[in-house]
């Protein structure tokens, strides 16, 4: 089995240093990922300017681009063949509710979901990323399972996993995503020069979090797996749409 990894945390992250040596026990991997931190950078694509790709000493590619761009350059133009899967990961940081509208770590799965590939992205849900083996260890159960499944058709499944021992663990749950409040207000700060600036706020509490939810299962210790889609079309209004153009 041929698994493409990537992240939005870099190549130097901890998370795919941990995800890397646990998928080479079951697969052959290929790791093409940031240069840098692109966290926030959703699925957004390099256009304005060429990318470079280098290899590091431990074998690891980097691309001066997003996840996004990390995924479509080895899939369509690095890698001979097609992998099997594209895992994205171990993000440090929980990817839950409306994170997943922003998220690389998703937009990274997301881009080998469009290209054809059955894809996951892994969050641990912690700032400080003590667990780290824990979600390894998930996200190696999980690309085993879907082996032995012979998955026949690109699904995009979004894993987050508890911050805790994985004797810790209650077990794992099919989950939608939940719903956050709305984003904290932005910062506003002077610098040095006396010129201001703005920092993003922080991300609401979780608003729609009841049974069910991915942020429940974490909560309650459980790794959570949603299932996502990439239809945007807002199916129940389209019979609206049509009366207002029949006007």
């Amino acid at each position: 089995m041929r698994i493409l990894l990537s992240n939005d945390d870099g190549y130097f992250a901890p998370g795919i240093d941990h995800l890397a040596r646990a998928l080479a026990e079951v697969a052959d991997i290929t790791v093409v990922a940031p240069e840098r931190d692109r966290s926030g950078a959703s699925n957004s694509l390099t256009l304005d300017r060429p990318l470079s790709l280098k290899r590091t000493a431990s074998g690891f590619y980097y691309v001066n681009g997003t996840p996004t761009d990390c995924v479509h350059l080895a899939v369509t133009g690095m890698l001979d063949e097609l992998p099997d899967m594209v895992v994205s990961g171990i993000n440090h940081g929980a990817n839950m509710g409306d994170d997943t509208i922003y998220s690389g770590t998703v937009a990274a799965a997301t881009e080998g979901f469009l290209l054809g590939v059955p894809s996951i992205a892994v969050s641990l849900c912690s700032k400080t990323g003590e667990n780290f083996a824990t979600a390894a260890r998930v996200a190696r159960e999980l690309v085993e399972l879907l082996q032995r499944q012979a998955v026949r058709e690109p699904v995009l499944l979004n894993v987050n996993v508890p911050d805790v021992p994985y004797e810790q663990l209650r077990g794992t749950v099919v989950t939608r995503l939940g719903k956050r409040h709305k984003a904290e207000p932005v910062v506003r700060t002077l610098t040095p020069r006396n010129e201001t600036v703005f920092w993003v706020g922080a991300a609401g509490e979780a608003q729609d979090a009841g049974e069910g939810t991915d942020f429940h299962a974490v909560r309650n210790n459980q790794v959570s797996i949603t299932p996502l889609q990439i239809d945007l079309t807002h199916n129940a209004q389209l019979s609206l749409v049509r009366h207002w153009l029949a006007q």
